[in-house]
């Protein structure tokens, strides 16, 4: 068919007839070219706590500019903002907000950072890119919530440009990764090292989905990964499923399996591992990993504590993140 145009944003190679969209909805071939009919668009606008991306390691107490267009890439069962993640365009309210507008909007309400976010930025790439080009010179930083499905060459591109990447790795096999979010695993573990190589701060959260990805095992082998392919001070998020859209079947995480998974991750030498959507006494603070103090005590979202000076414990033992 003539006119057809091949989307190369993401390992989906979405070939798209006039008129039609790829399988994310929002990218259009219009008149022969790709076309993204949600730039300067989002859906969603909130001013939000970093630490609810969550990023534990990433200018603690501050407020994230967070906002989100409609569309993704994925289409995960379990998906806790189906509503818009999943939905067309024209069925969602949406509001005019160009790149200069966020940016103006980030310094009034005085967030420290933009947080492209609730759906996958991969998405809305080109407003996200122009966004985090004018907000990096008003020394507003930008915090990439992604999937990580996402092909090498748009990353290396979004990489030069933003902050932080938090990517949910959602499961550590291919068969989970197609059942539940009709993708694959290799690019999302490609996207997580080429970040840390472009030298953005990494954070990992793992959502904990019982008796689909809540195996000691195959929690372990994650934790081995992770630790051999980006560090063993990558900061690792254990989140607790709760029953969402297509998959209320299951019940919510226990609280024992996310300590438990907690307990592998340490155990396999990582410093930094939390748990999320669920309150814990010690599971959302941050500890020095060589003399065990208590540096950062969270509750929920809230800072109780912070007691980093210059990326330091007072021990003297450098602790990764990006802290001022």
């Amino acid at each position: 068919m003539s006119n057809m145009v091949q989307c190369e944003l993401c390992p989906r190679y979405c070939l798209i007839g006039p008129g039609q969209s790829g399988e994310c909805r929002v990218r259009v071939n219009i008149d022969g070219s790709l076309k993204s009919v949600v730039y300067g668009f989002p859906c969603s606008v909130h001013v939000d706590p970093v630490e609810k991306k969550p990023c534990f390691h990433f200018l603690p107490g501050t407020k994230s500019f967070s906002l989100a267009t409609v569309g993704c890439n994925l289409h995960c069962l379990n998906c806790q903002n189906w509503e818009i993640s999943q939905a067309n365009p024209e069925d969602v309210e949406s509001y005019h907000l160009p790149p200069d507008q966020v940016v103006a909007a980030a310094k009034k309400y005085d967030c420290a950072s933009i947080a492209y976010t609730y759906t996958d930025p991969v998405v809305f790439y080109e407003y996200v890119l122009d966004i985090a080009k004018i907000a990096r010179p008003e020394g507003i930083r930008s915090i990439f919530v992604t999937a990580g499905y996402i092909n090498p060459e748009p990353w290396k591109n979004i990489l030069k440009h933003i902050d932080v990447a938090r990517i949910d790795l959602k499961g550590f096999n291919e068969e989970f990764y197609r059942k539940v979010s009709g993708a694959t695993l290799q690019p999302v573990l490609d996207a997580i090292v080429m970040a840390k190589k472009y030298g953005v701060h990494v954070e990992i959260i793992n959502l904990v989905i019982p008796t689909l990805n809540d195996r000691p095992g195959e929690i372990r082998d994650m934790m081995r990964w992770i630790k051999t392919n980006v560090g063993e001070d990558t900061p690792v998020h254990f989140s607790r499923f709760s029953p969402q859209y297509k998959m209320r079947n299951l019940p919510s995480t226990p609280a024992e399996t996310l300590d438990n998974a907690r307990k592998i991750a340490m155990s396999e030498g990582l410093h930094y591992v939390y748990i999320g959507n669920l309150l814990s006494r010690e599971a959302q603070n941050t500890y020095c990993p060589s003399c065990k103090k208590l540096l950062i005590g969270r509750s929920g979202y809230s800072l109780l504590q912070n007691n980093i000076k210059d990326g330091c414990c007072p021990c003297g033992k450098e602790i990764y993140g990006v802290w001022k």
